[in-house]
């Protein structure tokens, strides 16, 4: 289905020869294709989380593009408003992240917690809590 909606897909990085990404699953995303190379790793899939559609990608020579472990440190850090910041986070830690900080009230009006996937990406899962 093809829409007329603008959306931000960021696509993120992983090592060549990766085999498994049930941790985006396991968070809660859904599959929604998975090209595979010939010896059975992943070179491209797409997933969404709650409707906010993500790529994870091979790493490939000659993209000038880096996964995060292979890079040294964050690429990028990836935003997510959710209702629900703790419940998010419980989820992204049960399935195998890493809390780097936990949910906390910010002056600036935000609910913010922040986790480090499995690849090395960085998460920060957010729900504004004044206007």
């Amino acid at each position: 289905m093809i829409s007329n909606t603008v959306n931000f897909a960021p696509e993120l990085h992983i090592p060549n020869g990766t085999f498994n990404i049930d941790f985006y699953i396991n968070f809660g995303a859904t599959e929604h294709f998975c090209l595979k190379n010939d010896d059975g790793s992943i070179h491209v899939a797409e997933l969404d989380y709650e409707g906010a559609i993500f790529h994870v990608h091979e790493t490939t020579m000659g993209s000038k593009s880096l996964e995060p472990n292979g890079a040294g440190g964050v690429t990028a850090i990836i935003g997510l408003f959710v209702p629900d910041v703790d419940a998010v986070m419980k989820k992204a830690i049960d399935a195998g992240a890493v809390e780097v900080n936990p949910p906390t009230d910010h002056d600036y009006g935000y609910r913010q917690g922040m986790f480090k996937d499995p690849f090395g990406h960085y998460w920060q899962i957010q729900k504004r809590i004044k206007v």
